[in-house]
C-alpha cells in the first residue's frame, strides 16, 4: 500500500519535473492558437487569392499561409500544432505580414515567440494625443517622452533640434544610447560626452535588472556592444538611479546651453517618463526661444 508520504513525494517530484517546461509549453500553445485564429479569419481575397467554389476551410488554408510566407508547409503545420521548434525573427516577420497583423497583434506574436521584433514600432501606446499636446505646450523648453531603454517615443519641436535634426533620424535609431555612440552631431552637441555616457550606461544597467529576459533589451544591448566605447563603459559595472542634474549642450544653431534635466515619471515603475530641460539662466532661455523659432520656421 502506498503511504500518503510516498504519494506526496511522488506528486512533488512530478511537479518539479514538469515546472521548467510549463512556461514554454503554455507559450507555444498560445502561439499556435493565435496563428490558427488569425488564419481562419482572413478571407482569400484579402491576400490576393481566389476563393473558388470548393473551399471548405474558413479563411486561409495552412498551405496557403506557408506559401505566402515562404516557409515549408510541414514546418508551419508543426507551428500550429505547438511543436517545440525554433522560429526565426525573419519567419515571424513574414507571418505577421501574411496574416495582416496590426501593430498590437504583431507585438503579441513576437512576445509569444519570445523574440525581439526587428521592426519596432515608430509610435507607442503611451504617447496619447494629450501627452503630445503637453509636450508641444512646453515649447520652447525642450521635452520628450522616453522609456527605460532610452527610446525617444515623442518630442516637441525644440527638443527635435536640440542635439540634432531628430526628424531626420530613422525611428528605430531614435534611442539616446545609440545616438550617443553613433551619431556625430548628437555626440558633438553634448559638452561632457564621456560623463554623460557613463551616467546613461549606469542607469541603463540598473533598469535592465527588471528586464533581463526581455528580447528587446537584449537586442539593444547587443547592438550597443558593437561600439568599443560602450564596451569600455559597460565593463565598469556601474549602477545609478535616476536623479535631476545639470547639463550643457553645444547647439549648432544657437550655441551653448545650460539646462536642468528633470524626469517626470508616467507610472509607478521605472518605465515611460517625460524628460524636460529647463534653462538655468537668461542667456540659455533666450537661446532656446531662438531655437524654437528656427524649429517653427522649418
Amino acid at each position: 500500500m502506498t503511504t500518503m508520504a510516498q504519494e506526496t513525494a511522488t506528486a512533488t517530484g512530478a511537479a518539479r519535473t514538469a515546472a521548467p517546461q510549463t512556461a514554454s509549453t503554455v507559450r507555444r500553445h498560445e502561439l499556435a492558437a493565435f496563428l490558427r485564429h488569425r488564419r481562419e479569419h482572413i478571407a482569400p481575397e484579402q491576400v490576393g487569392l481566389p476563393r473558388g467554389t470548393r473551399r471548405r476551410t474558413p479563411g486561409l488554408r495552412r498551405e496557403e499561409v506557408a506559401q505566402l510566407a515562404a516557409v515549408g508547409v510541414t514546418w508551419y503545420t508543426w507551428l500550429e500544432q505547438a511543436r517545440d521548434i525554433q522560429v526565426s525573427v525573419q519567419v515571424l516577420d513574414a507571418l505577421a505580414r501574411t496574416l495582416l497583423l496590426d501593430r498590437s497583434e504583431r507585438s503579441h506574436l513576437f512576445q509569444l515567440a519570445d523574440a525581439a521584433d526587428p521592426q519596432p514600432a515608430a509610435d507607442c501606446p503611451v504617447v496619447t494625443p494629450a501627452l503630445q499636446a503637453m509636450l508641444d505646450q512646453l515649447d520652447p523648453i525642450p521635452a520628450c517622452l522616453q522609456n527605460a531603454r532610452y527610446d525617444i517615443l515623442a518630442y516637441n519641436r525644440t527638443y527635435g533640434m536640440l542635439l540634432c535634426d531628430l526628424d531626420a533620424v530613422l525611428p528605430e535609431d531614435r534611442n539616446c544610447m545609440i545616438l550617443s555612440y553613433t551619431h556625430q552631431e548628437w555626440r558633438s552637441s553634448i559638452v561632457h560626452l564621456e560623463k554623460t555616457q557613463r551616467l546613461m550606461a549606469a542607469r541603463f544597467r540598473g533598469s535592465m535588472a527588471d528586464h533581463l529576459a526581455d528580447p528587446t533589451w537584449k537586442t539593444l544591448l547587443k547592438r550597443l556592444h558593437t561600439s568599443p566605447e560602450f564596451c569600455e563603459v559597460w565593463d565598469r559595472h556601474e549602477v545609478m538611479g535616476a536623479s535631476p542634474r545639470r547639463k550643457e549642450f553645444r547647439n549648432s544653431h544657437v550655441g551653448r546651453l545650460t539646462v536642468d534635466h528633470t524626469d517626470l515619471w508616467l507610472g509607478p515603475s521605472r518605465g515611460p517618463r517625460m524628460v524636460t530641460y529647463a534653462p538655468v539662466d537668461e542667456e540659455s532661455r533666450e537661446r532656446l526661444e531662438r531655437l524654437h523659432a528656427i524649429a517653427q520656421a522649418r
